[in-house]
C-alpha cells in the first residue's frame, strides 16, 4: 500500500535531487517568505478511510499543501501532528524537521517508510485507523506543516519550525510554526524575566513560542478542564510588534491560527464538515481540496481561528486591526501567480508600465524588442505586451481615419503589425556553478542563460526586458546587462513592475542591511555630487539622539536621504551606476509609481520597503538602526 495511495503519487517524486542551481535574475535573489500549512479533521479517521479510501487522508493534504506553497521555502521544512483522545502513557504529539531543498520529500518519504515497516509487520492493522494511531507517529487530527526561508541567514535543522515546547501534561504541550518577523524579541523575553541560550534569543519564534506558552501554563493553573485559547492569544499578541501569522497546536487537541494586526502576512482558510483549513496561500487551498475561489476566506487582521479539542471552530477578534497594509510584495512576487486576483494584478503591473516604456521609446515600436527575466516576470510581461498593443490598436484605428484612401498593401501591413516579442533568455539548467570567487562566479553567471542570437538588429533595435524588481544591482550590473549587450542593442531599458526599494523589510522578507540597496546607494551618490553630503551625518545624529533617549522608534529618519529627489533622478543614476563600463548599449530603468502598484493591488497597500512609512513602530527602529550600522560601517540587520 503506498502511503500516497489516494492520489497515487509515483515513488520517484521522493527521489528528485534538486540541484542547487545558481540563482539568476534581473536583480539579485530577494528571500521568499516562509509558508504555513494547517489541517483540522473534524471526523474520526475511519471516516477518511471510507470515503476517501484512505486514513492518511490528512497527511496526504498536508504534503499537497506544503508542496504548493513550495516557492515559501527552500532552506527547509517540518511537520508536527497532535493525535486526539490518547491513553495516558502513550505519546500524543510528534514533529519531524528537515533542513534542506528536499526537506518535505524527505519528510513524507521517511513517514511512507516508517509506513511501509509498519504495514510490513502488521498488515491487519491498515484497516483499522484507532490502531493506526498508536503505532504510526504522523497518524492524528490535528497537523500543522511549515517551509522555511532563513530570514537570519541560520538555516541549520534547529531552526526550522515547528519549535516545540513539551511538558508531562497535555494541556502544557505547545508546538508552534509561522510566517513571520518580531522586531522586539528582547523585550519579549525582558517582559517573560527570561535569558535565553544563544539559539532561542535569536529566533522570533523562541520569543513567540516561550510567551504563548507562559500564558498557556497560567491558563491550565486556572482552567485546566478548558483552556480560554482566545484569552491566551489576547495576553500574549499585546506586545508582538512585526508581521506574522502562526500558528499552534496544543497537546490537549486545541489549535489555532493568527494573523497580526495589520494583515502584513497573508493567511487564508477553508471550512467544512470534514477539514478546517489554513494556508498562506489560497491558491494552495483551491488545488489542493478542489475548491471555488469563494469557498477560500482571508483571515482578517488581528483574528485568530481556533478549533478546540472537540472540533468547535471559532473566527475572533483578538487584536484590534489597524490600518491593513498587507504586503504588496507577495503580489509582485512571492505569492504562486495560480491566484485568480494576483494573476489580475501582475498583469496590471505590467499594462500600467506600458505608457512609461512608449515615451521612454519615443514611441517608436518598430525598432523595440520586448523580453522578460526571470521567469517569475512573466505575468507582468503579459500585461506590458497588452498596454502596447492596446497602443498600437490606437494608431491603427487613427490611420485608417485619417487615410481612407490607404491601397490594400498599407492596410495589410498596419493591420499586420504587431509588437515584437521575443525569448531572448532561455535558462540553461544544466549549469550550476561550483566557482565561490566574485569574478570569475560573475563571469560564469552570463552564460547560466543563453540568449537568443540573430533577434536583434545591432545598433538599430532597442531591448526591453522586464522584472519583478531591482534590489541590490549587482548581478544586473556585472552579468546580465553584459549578457544582453552582446545581443548588440542600442539601448537597453530595465523595466521593474516594483516601484524603488529604498528602505528595509523587518517583517518576513530578508532586505535588512540599507546599504544593499541600489536606490540608497544612487541617492547617497547624489547628494555627495550635489555637495550635500554632510545631510548623512546629520541624519546619523538625529538617529544617535534618538537612540539615546529611547525613541528610535518614533520617526524614520532615514526619508531625510531621500527628500531632495525626484524617482526619475534616482532611477537616472541608478542606470548610470549599472552600466558597466564594457557596455556599449544605453541604459535606462524605469521602475513601477507607486501609484501604479496601488492601482493594481488596491486591497494590499503595505509599502514600507518602497515609502518607509512602517505599519508598527519597530520598523521606524529598525530603518534607523540599519542606516547607523551603515554609517558605522557594522554588519549584520538592524533588528
Amino acid at each position: 500500500m503506498c502511503f500516497f495511495c489516494e492520489y497515487d503519487f509515483p515513488a520517484r517524486v521522493f527521489r528528485i535531487h534538486i540541484s542547487l542551481y545558481l540563482c539568476v535574475l534581473m536583480s539579485d535573489a530577494i528571500k521568499h517568505e516562509c509558508g504555513l500549512a494547517y489541517i483540522r479533521l473534524r471526523k474520526p479517521l475511519s471516516y477518511y478511510l471510507q470515503k476517501y479510501g484512505t486514513a492518511f487522508y490528512g497527511l496526504n493534504k498536508l504534503y499537497l499543501l506544503m508542496e504548493k506553497q513550495h516557492n515559501r521555502g527552500q532552506d527547509g521544512a517540518g511537520i508536527a501532528t497532535v493525535k486526539l483522545d490518547v491513553e495516558p502513557g502513550h505519546q500524543f504529539m510528534h514533529r519531524l524537521r528537515i533542513a534542506g531543498p528536499q526537506a518535505i520529500s524527505q519528510i513524507f518519504q521517511n513517514i511512507s517508510h516508517e509506513v511501509a515497516e509498519i504495514e510490513k509487520m502488521y498488515p491487519e492493522i491498515m484497516q483499522h485507523p484507532g490502531l493506526m494511531k498508536g503505532y504510526m507517529k504522523f497518524i492524528g487530527e490535528v497537523m500543522v506543516g511549515h517551509l522555511r526561508y532563513g530570514t537570519q541567514g541560520k538555516n541549520n535543522v534547529e531552526y526550522c519550525h515547528p519549535f516545540v515546547r513539551s511538558h508531562i501534561n497535555p494541556t502544557r504541550n505547545l508546538t508552534m510554526a509561522g510566517n513571520f518577523n518580531l522586531v522586539n524579541t528582547d523585550e519579549l523575553f525582558s517582559h517573560l524575566g527570561q535569558h535565553p541560550n544563544n539559539m532561542l534569543r535569536e529566533s522570533d519564534l523562541g520569543a513567540m513560542i516561550e510567551t504563548v506558552h507562559y500564558y498557556l501554563c497560567q491558563e491550565d493553573d486556572r482552567n485546566p478542564a478548558e483552556l480560554n485559547i482566545e484569552g491566551i492569544l489576547k495576553q500574549s499578541t499585546a506586545n508582538f510588534d512585526g508581521g506574522y501569522v502562526f500558528c499552534g497546536l496544543v497537546g490537549n487537541g486545541d489549535s489555532f491560527v493568527m494573523r497580526d494586526a495589520n494583515g502584513i502576512r497573508p493567511c487564508h482558510y477553508y471550512i467544512n464538515d470534514e477539514v478546517v483549513v489554513a494556508a498562506s496561500e489560497r491558491a494552495a487551498i483551491m488545488t489542493s481540496f478542489n475548491v471555488l475561489q469563494e469557498d477560500v476566506h482571508r483571515l482578517e487582521p488581528g483574528h485568530a481561528l481556533i478549533v478546540s479539542a472537540a472540533g468547535v471552530v471559532k473566527n475572533v477578534e483578538i487584536l484590534a486591526p489597524r490600518k491593513l497594509t498587507a504586503c504588496s510584495f507577495e503580489r509582485i512576487y512571492f505569492s504562486r501567480g495560480s491566484d485568480p486576483d494576483i494573476y489580475r494584478e501582475r498583469m496590471a503591473l505590467g499594462r500600467n508600465l506600458a505608457g512609461r516604456v512608449l515615451e521612454a521609446l519615443d514611441y517608436d515600436l518598430k525598432n523595440t524588442i520586448v523580453s522578460f527575466i526571470p521567469n517569475t516576470a512573466e505575468t507582468a510581461f503579459y500585461g506590458l505586451i497588452k498596454g502596447l498593443e492596446d497602443y498600437l490598436k490606437d494608431i491603427k484605428v487613427q490611420r485608417i481615419l485619417e487615410r481612407p484612401d490607404m491601397t490594400e498593401d498599407e492596410i495589410r501591413e498596419l493591420i499586420y503589425r504587431r509588437v515584437r516579442i521575443e525569448k531572448i533568455a532561455i535558462k540553461d539548467v544544466k549549469m550550476r556553478t561550483f566557482i565561490t570567487e566574485d569574478a570569475s562566479r560573475n563571469e560564469m553567471v552570463q552564460h547560466v542563460y543563453d540568449i537568443t542570437y540573430g533577434t536583434v538588429a545591432t545598433g538599430v533595435d532597442t531591448l526591453v526586458v522586464i522584472d519583478d524588481s531591482i534590489v541590490r544591482g549587482t548581478t544586473l550590473r556585472e552579468s546580465i546587462i553584459k549578457m544582453l549587450n552582446r545581443l548588440g542593442p542600442k539601448r537597453i531599458i530595465v523595466v521593474s513592475s516594483a516601484p524603488q526599494i529604498r528602505y528595509p523589510d523587518c517583517y518576513g522578507i530578508d532586505m535588512s542591511r540599507m546599504g544593499d540597496f541600489i536606490a540608497f546607494q544612487a541617492a547617497v551618490a547624489l547628494l555627495h555630487e550635489r555637495g550635500q553630503g554632510t545631510r548623512l551625518n546629520e541624519i546619523h545624529e538625529k538617529c544617535r539622539l534618538a537612540e539615546t533617549a529611547g525613541m528610535l522608534h518614533a520617526e524614520n529618519f532615514v526619508k531625510g536621504v531621500y527628500e531632495s529627489f525626484t524617482d526619475e533622478e534616482i532611477s537616472a543614476k541608478i542606470a548610470q551606476m549599472l552600466r558597466h563600463e564594457e557596455v556599449q548599449a544605453g541604459v535606462d530603468i524605469i521602475y513601477q509609481s507607486l501609484d501604479g502598484l496601488y492601482n493594481a493591488c488596491p486591497d494590499d497597500k503595505g509599502d514600507w520597503y518602497f515609502t518607509g512609512n512602517y505599519p508598527t513602530p519597530g520598523g521606524n527602529k529598525v530603518a534607523n538602526r540599519a542606516f547607523m550600522k551603515y554609517m558605522e560601517r557594522q554588519e549584520g540587520r538592524g533588528y
